[in-house]
């Protein structure tokens, strides 16, 4: 898998909708985001929820995608987890975020 295909993920992806929470609670403490940088290293943060991930690159079903751990802070108390996300479309992302021995949702993200 080449850099060109993984290209397109790269960048901050403003996460427009989760299964598990509202529109409006989604950007309660800043607009809710996801980022990936080139390093392989990424953050994110939606409601009062902040993870910083380790991912790598993948296919899934021939499209460019991301799977990664992650830890953080859900209000000031520590949290981990693991995600995925896959290119649906151009400039449109979905995925899933896992809480460890917690909830998970699926999410949407625009690029920004």
């Amino acid at each position: 898998m080449g850099r060109s295909f993984c290209q397109p993920l790269i960048g901050c992806w403003r996460i427009t909708e989760m299964e598990l929470w509202d529109r409006k609670d989604l950007d309660m403490e800043v607009p809710a985001f996801i980022e990936f940088r080139p390093d392989s290293t990424a953050e994110f943060q939606f409601i009062l929820v902040r993870g910083w991930i380790d991912y790598r690159l993948v296919e899934r079903d021939g499209k460019p995608g991301v799977e990664w751990s992650w830890d953080g802070a859900d209000e000031m108390d520590p949290c981990s987890g693991r995600g995925w996300a896959v290119l649906e479309a151009l400039r449109h992302l979905a995925g899933r975020i896992f809480f460890h021995q917690g909830d998970d949702s699926g999410f949407t993200a625009e690029e920004e």
